[in-house]
């Protein structure tokens, strides 16, 4: 390390002296709602949603709008939109595959569609938050995946080639390095490619409580604090056991993503993997005007180990992503919230690509588990005569694609054919995850196989290419 290196990390390393291990939305305590009581006893329902992060909310919701008698009952295990929904970067994206290119190499003859369902789905979540007065910063302003390398250029390039080719590249618009540099400014910046509507930024636990307050206007009783340890078949319905209660629901949908399914089945196919992410203090009118970014998107970097960072509406910058980690066995655990070695190595970035923000502090610093899967975007199915419904394996992109897995599991409750439920998507699963110990050995040479890509302009090894052509990966 060099003496400016040194100085650098140093210098990095001050700005989270004041750093508060809690994440900063739901540091909140003006808007957050007071807890529902746990459930003690039994109770009866037509449909239990499982879990209260936005996966549970939007369904509990739209059971409502579909059915206004429909009697709902979702449990929390701790509070509504403690985990996830409370804890991620606040980027409501249309896209349902993680992404365009994960899309087009999945689903290729269906990406147009997935690309419109999306983008309705996404306008859908806009029209609800306005009618129900969700009081959650929403702005639709989009996201600049930028290149920072210059075989990132191209592949920006490339995506943009093939989104016009399928017809969804409208909103759509290339960026060289003044262009990008125009809309945030970094010495790191090389180019851009902006989707202008397809992208969102939003308070993520507002945006979670206010589901909730909505919920809880169209009759949805709720009861927090009451984990689900049980599930099985009881009469005509389902049980649905707690530690003080039980509730029997003729139906059941399961939102908990990162957690252990109640369906031992669902298990393989989801491994929870840990994000981190700082937010800085409020920027002076003076680094404002250093970084420009004038019409608020959201931005993320084109490596694998990528970043994320957006700017809020009282001008902080979150910056958030690069390491993601998996624990043995699968482990989830309130330990792993906090990380300092990650925090120090996400202050040296954000320095390196901010330099003209030299000594500005970070406030909060926090961690929190993602749902992630082979294919990288949600997977759906049934289990109990079809009385159970699930989605799982957002790996990230949930905050949007939520809603569209909500309608999906209401769908497949129902028995419906719809749009949706055609969708191959909807009706294959990804490959699980191999047992222990070959589960963590293959998630660890792919990180490192990742890193090396990022390292050498983007070529993947051999074992990547396994991955990619077995259908079988881990995304950062």
């Amino acid at each position: 390390m060099t003496v400016s290196d040194a100085v650098a990390s140093q210098a990095a390393l001050r700005s989270l002296a004041d750093a508060q291990p809690t994440p900063f939305w739901l540091d909140d305590p003006d808007h957050r709602p007071a807890p529902r009581p746990a459930l003690v006893g039994d109770e009866e329902c037509d449909l239990l949603v499982v879990g209260g992060g936005y996966s549970g909310l939007w369904t509990a919701l739209l059971a409502k709008e579909r059915d206004p008698d429909r009697d709902v009952v979702l449990i929390e295990g701790e509070e509504v939109g403690w985990a996830a929904s409370g804890r991620n970067g606040g980027f409501c994206a249309a896209s349902l595959t993680h992404g365009f290119g994960n899309g087009l190499a999945r689903w290729p003859g269906e990406i147009a569609e997935l690309e419109r369902l999306g983008a309705r789905n996404l306008d859908a979540i806009e029209e609800t938050v306005a009618r129900y007065g969700i009081d959650c910063d929403f702005e639709r302003t989009g996201e600049i995946a930028v290149a920072t390398e210059p075989h990132q250029v191209a592949e920006l390039e490339e995506w943009e080639r093939e989104a016009r080719a399928l017809g969804v590249g409208e909103g759509l618009t290339l960026l060289d390095r003044d262009a990008v540099r125009a809309e945030a400014e970094s010495p790191t910046f090389l180019a851009g490619l902006w989707d202008r509507t397809g992208v969102a930024m939003v308070n993520p636990a507002r945006l979670a409580w206010g589901l909730k307050r909505a919920c809880e206007r169209a009759g949805v009783r709720f009861h927090e604090h009451s984990p689900a340890t049980r599930l099985g078949a009881h009469d005509a319905g389902i049980g649905v056991t707690t530690p003080y209660g039980r509730v029997r629901a003729r139906q059941v949908a399961l939102g908990t993503n990162a957690f252990p399914s109640l369906l031992r089945r669902v298990r393989p196919y989801i491994v929870p993997v840990y994000d981190y992410a700082l937010m800085t203090e409020p920027l002076s009118e003076e680094q404002r005007a250093a970084i420009r970014w004038h019409n608020r998107q959201g931005l993320s970097d084109s490596a694998n180990h990528f970043h994320y960072f957006r700017i809020t509406t009282d001008n902080r910058i979150l910056w958030g992503g690069y390491d993601v980690l998996y624990h043995y066995g699968s482990r989830i655990s309130r330990d792993f919230h906090q990380r300092p070695e990650t925090f120090a190595k996400l202050a040296r970035h954000f320095f390196r690509c901010f330099p003209q923000l030299e000594g500005i502090r970070f406030t909060h610093s926090w961690g929190g588990a993602i749902d992630t899967c082979s294919r990288f975007s949600p997977f759906f199915g049934t289990a109990m005569d079809g009385r159970v419904s699930y989605a799982a394996g957002f790996t990230g992109l949930g905050v949007g694609a939520t809603r569209f897995g909500a309608e999906v599991m209401l769908d497949l409750l129902a028995g419906e054919r719809t749009e949706r439920t055609e969708l191959e998507m909807v009706r294959k699963k990804p490959l699980p995850f191999p047992p222990e110990p070959v589960r963590w050995a293959g998630i660890g040479l792919t990180q490192w196989s990742l890193a090396r890509s990022d390292a050498q302009a983007g070529r993947r090894n051999l074992w990547l290419k396994t991955m990619d052509k077995v259908g079988l990966g881990f995304d950062s």
